[in-house]
């Protein structure tokens, strides 16, 4: 086929030839006449025209192999060629035969010799513009690149900071109340997910025989209804499960990666699955130890001491958050107010704990 498409052009061009060698042969006298399809012409141009199709066609059958051959060989080059050096490179040649289109109509009146220097303009406008596009491929990708960024849907965007927003609640967050004062004062933002399955395991221990279980879960419940009625907050029901995963845990771990959302939890056991899944975790527990004041040894505050210590003499006290103050010598004070000095500060799983002795027993030393 490419073949015979070459052999249509070598006639095509070579009954052009013969029509441009009859008309240099009468000097012009036809030049301004059309010269295919017109009758009038005499005998001898036709004769021309048609020794020139017959050249083109024999030169084109001869040369067809090789012609074959060269544009496979460019073909192939032109494959194996990086595709930003391809894209700059025929920009860049775009760019020089449209600037020597414009420059077409001053070289077109040009006579004798002149009259290929359209052709030779061309040739050289295109060469020097693939060079320069080459030479200039990194500036044209960066500036390509911006471009297509700047023109760049947002949505993708969108919806990464919407899955980001999720926020997945865990049964025992739910049962412990503070997460509904947490969204009270604003600071959890986005969507709240409560899975159908959390739901359905609240239920249960509503249902329970056991009173404390079934006050637990019936607290459960009414803080989500405090949620969603009194406070100002998105709240999703998530209707799916995963029925091949029997554990709750598990579930909310699924179920976090597939919304890439993080679980709001108080269990120190999930906690650790999350981290080890890769799963982002908000504990309620981090969040009130992290907002306790800070105190350190040396300062005095003031406490009631309310109990006996485990250990001989002491006595316990608490501050307004529940940190629990071990004041030594304290046994002697029950039931008073006093001023203590905090020796020491002990941070540990289930919280911070606070040692003290009474300042006047600091005194009497």
């Amino acid at each position: 086929m490419l073949k015979r498409m070459i052999q249509i052009m070598g006639i095509v061009f070579g009954g052009m030839g013969g029509d441009l060698a009859y008309g240099w042969m009468n000097a012009g006298a036809i030049w301004n006449e059309p010269a295919f399809g017109m009758m009038k012409q005499s005998g001898a141009y036709y004769t021309n025209v048609g020794l020139g199709a017959l050249c083109g066609l024999l030169t084109a059958t001869v040369l067809a192999g090789s012609i074959i051959r060269w544009m496979q060989t460019g073909a192939e080059r032109a494959t194996a060629v990086p595709m930003p050096e391809l894209v700059c490179g025929s920009i860049g040649l775009l760019a020089g035969l449209t600037l020597s289109a414009l420059l077409y109509p001053v070289t077109a009146g040009l006579t004798g010799a002149g009259m290929i220097l359209p052709a030779v303009l061309t040739l050289l406008c295109g060469y020097m513009g693939m060079r320069i596009g080459l030479n200039k491929r990194e500036e044209i990708t960066a500036g390509v690149k911006a471009l297509l960024e700047a023109r760049k849907p947002a949505p993708a965007e969108e919806e990464d900071r919407f899955y980001e927003e999720h926020k997945i609640l865990d049964t025992s967050v739910i049962i412990d109340g503070r997460i509904a004062d947490i969204c009270k004062t604003g600071f959890i933002e986005g969507t709240l997910v409560i899975p159908e399955f959390v739901l359905e395991e609240l239920q249960h221990i509503a249902d329970s025989s056991d009173l404390l279980k079934r006050n637990r879960g019936r607290r459960g419940l009414d803080i989500l209804n405090k949620i969603q009625k009194e406070l100002d907050v998105r709240v999703l029901i998530y209707e799916g499960d995963f029925e091949e995963i029997g554990e709750v845990d598990s579930k909310l771990v699924k179920l976090a990666k597939a919304l890439r959302g993080k679980v709001v939890t108080n269990d120190f056991n999930l906690n650790k699955v999350c981290e080890l899944q890769g799963v982002s975790v908000l504990n309620i527990n981090d969040l009130a130890n992290a907002v306790k004041p800070v105190v350190l040894p040396g300062e005095e505050i003031v406490v009631q001491v309310i109990k006996d210590g485990k250990e001989h003499g002491q006595g316990v006290a608490y501050l307004d958050d529940g940190t629990m103050i071990v004041v030594e010598g304290g046994r002697d004070f029950i039931g008073t107010t006093m001023e203590v000095l905090v020796t020491s500060v002990l941070q540990t799983s289930a919280g911070r704990m606070i040692f003290a002795k009474p300042k006047l027993l600091e005194k009497a030393q």
